[in-house]
């Protein structure tokens, strides 16, 4: 057979569902065998959408997404997409075609080394010189983008390599075992927690598995030890669960951070350094202990005084069995931050103001999503809001990146999530300015008959920038834009579009919008003022309780 085809029946071997990408001249003879493929090609309107729509499936399932691109241009707009996939710890498979390697007649047009370029952020790159090496190099690579830590590989395909001819020769599948920490570590962490006066519990992203979920919510049970998580570990633990503190959407001085301060031993369960810091650690300070698939980065701000290290489910249930409240714990400061938490977070939760305040869109969105819905947050101001304010009931229910914090990701990691949960409801929320980086993915949603409702936060420039911008005592300038109408936008794709008038009107609007077929968008005026008021002046006034 064609090696084009053995490449796919290799996908299929490895249980590839959906390729995202945009083909070129040079992919012809690998979409010829995707035609008639169990593999189902989705034709995206940009490449770094194809690209954060793998990236999502991986993050959503644990298998790498497979997105693919011709040379040049096509394999240039994967840049963003993989350091979206490799420090966000997702798993994806980048296939990108190229001009014939054994001979060309068209000397330098378009070629690039794509190769050389993907190195730096990715796990693996490799270029495919022969079709009888194709089933090697998948296995290979689809082992590497899944093995923790998670991340993008690439794989570049050229033209002449794609049509020769090759043996049908598949490798057989074989399942991982993942090594677990030692008795020693995990005695000595136990140890370290009994010892403890003020212990804490800190969950990132690397703990949002299903199988750890449970696992950390028993911990929680049986310990009694309260914890708070980073933005990418929301949702690990119910968010509702007493013994929750909230988010660290900040580095520091949030209320959160009164009790992480208070603390003398943190527990850190699958955070790294890769996601925007939750605290900072100082020498002498409160002692760490990193819990995690992979040893720690150690930097100035994280060197954790103990790491184990190995399988995380196993070692918290571990851990659980070792661990009963010692008498000498003292957790009632904990109580009292947790209702001072909860108090701020209400406050401005039912303002009527006009355009609406993230406070209450946030409180508005809460009470209509039903508990397992999930939102894909694009990155902007809000952002920091629906990490502080929302709560989320299960694992990745609330997508965002605090990794790579790319713009124009929200909406195509939406349309990924719908594919893999087609009857959960699913809401992509954008501001304007990272919107229209991918809006024309609108298309591919309406093509593929989506049921997905797409809210554009709409205050008419770069809204975050905007507050660092002011907060720096600096004049506005740079970052206004002006948008066209959302709703006129959208019906032009063939979608619905809808205008929020006046803050009463959301939640009916949203609760409409989620029971509707196709693809519903949602233009919501947003007033960003309350960022400076709560955010530095409130924050930056407060006293943490004695």
């Amino acid at each position: 057979m064609k090696a084009a085809e053995l490449f796919v029946k290799a996908l299929e071997n490895e249980g590839v569902q959906y390729i995202f990408g945009v083909p070129g001249e040079e992919n012809l003879d690998l979409l010829e065998a995707l035609r008639t493929s169990t593999i189902k090609f989705i034709l995206t309107r940009h490449e770094q959408a194809a690209g954060f729509m793998a990236a999502t499936y991986g993050r959503l399932t644990g298998k790498s997404g497979v997105c693919l691109s011709t040379l040049g241009p096509g394999a240039t707009n994967l840049v963003t997409a993989a350091a979206f996939a490799q420090l966000g710890a997702m798993p994806m498979l980048m296939i990108t075609g190229q001009k014939p390697i054994k001979k060309s007649k068209q000397g330098h047009f378009q070629i690039i080394d794509a190769v050389g370029m993907m190195r730096p952020i990715t796990k693996m790159t490799k270029q495919i010189i022969h079709g009888n090496s194709i089933p090697f190099l998948v296995r290979e690579a689809i082992r590497i983008a899944e093995e923790e830590r998670p991340g993008a590989v690439h794989l570049e395909f050229p033209e002449d390599i794609a049509a020769e001819e090759c043996d049908h020769r598949l490798i057989e599948m074989t399942t991982p075992v993942r090594p677990i920490a030692s008795s020693e570590m995990i005695d000595l962490a136990a140890l370290m927690i009994m010892k403890a006066k003020r212990p804490l519990l800190l969950i990132g992203a690397g703990a949002n598995r299903k199988s750890t979920s449970e696992a950390l919510r028993q911990f929680v049970d049986r310990t009694g030890i309260y914890f708070f998580n980073t933005q990418m570990g929301k949702g690990v633990i119910d968010e509702r669960h007493p013994l929750y503190l909230g988010t660290a959407a900040l580095s520091e001085r949030d209320y959160v951070h009164c009790a992480i301060d208070r603390a003398d031993l943190i527990i850190n369960i699958g955070h790294d350094t890769v996601e925007k810091p939750p605290f900072f650690m100082h020498l002498n300070g409160t002692k760490v202990i990193h819990i995690n698939f992979f040893s720690a980065q150690v930097d100035e701000v994280y060197f954790p005084t103990l790491e184990v290290l190995g399988d995380i489910t196993a070692s918290v249930q571990s851990l659980a069995e070792q661990i009963i409240q010692p008498a000498h714990w003292d957790l009632t400061y904990y109580q009292r931050i947790k209702h001072e938490v909860d108090a701020h977070l209400s406050d401005g939760a039912n303002s009527n103001k006009f355009p609406l305040i993230p406070q209450r869109l946030v409180n508005d969105v809460r009470a209509i999503i039903p508990d397992d819905g999930i939102l894909s947050l694009d990155n902007g101001m809000y952002k920091i809001w629906f990490a502080r304010n929302y709560k989320a009931y299960g694992p990745n229910t609330l997508l965002l990146d605090n990794a790579l914090a790319s713009m124009g990701a929200g909406l195509p990691a939406a349309i990924a999530a719908r594919l893999v949960y087609p009857q959960r409801k699913i809401m992509a929320i954008c501001g304007d300015g990272g919107f229209m980086m991918n809006s024309q993915e609108l298309e591919t949603a309406v093509r593929l008959k989506l049921d997905l409702v797409v809210m554009i936060l709409r205050d008419d420039g770069y809204g975050m920038i905007k507050w660092k911008q002011e907060a720096m005592k600096m004049a506005n300038f740079g970052l206004d834009f002006n948008n066209p109408d959302f709703v006129q936008y959208a019906q032009s794709y063939g979608a619905q579009g809808h205008r929020v008038t006046k803050t009463e009107e959301l939640q009916q609007l949203l609760k409409h919008c989620l029971n509707q077929k196709g693809v519903q968008v949602i233009d919501v005026p947003i007033d960003y003022s309350e960022n400076v008021r709560v955010l530095n002046e409130e924050l930056n006034a407060k006293t943490c309780l004695l």
